[in-house]
């Protein structure tokens, strides 16, 4: 349940990025938006799994929350705090 979640949220972060950039620039750019959420999400999940796969067995801390539901609360966390010091980032230059 844990995972369907967290694919349910990058789903809706992906269908936003592709929506904003092709409003704002054009179809390509919203292509780009999605394939950099995809390439992220991807390699991300892919570090996240193997760091837990040193500290954590395959069970985890139940049916709920085993190593790869960790991993994807990880990667979700690792992306929201990357993606809020780019908003932060874009709101400071432009009030400049």
């Amino acid at each position: 349940m844990v995972t369907l979640f967290i694919f349910y949220i990058h789903t809706i972060a992906a269908v936003t990025a592709f929506t904003r950039r092709w409003q704002e620039t054009g179809l390509g750019e919203g292509i780009l938006a999605v394939g950099f959420i995809v390439l992220v999400f991807s390699v991300g999940w892919s570090i996240s799994a193997f760091l837990l796969g040193l500290v954590l067995e395959k069970k985890g801390f139940g049916i709920w929350l085993d190593r790869d539901a960790l991993s994807l609360l990880l990667l979700t966390l690792m992306e929201g705090g990357l993606y809020y010091l780019q908003m932060k980032r874009k709101r400071n230059s432009a009030a400049a």
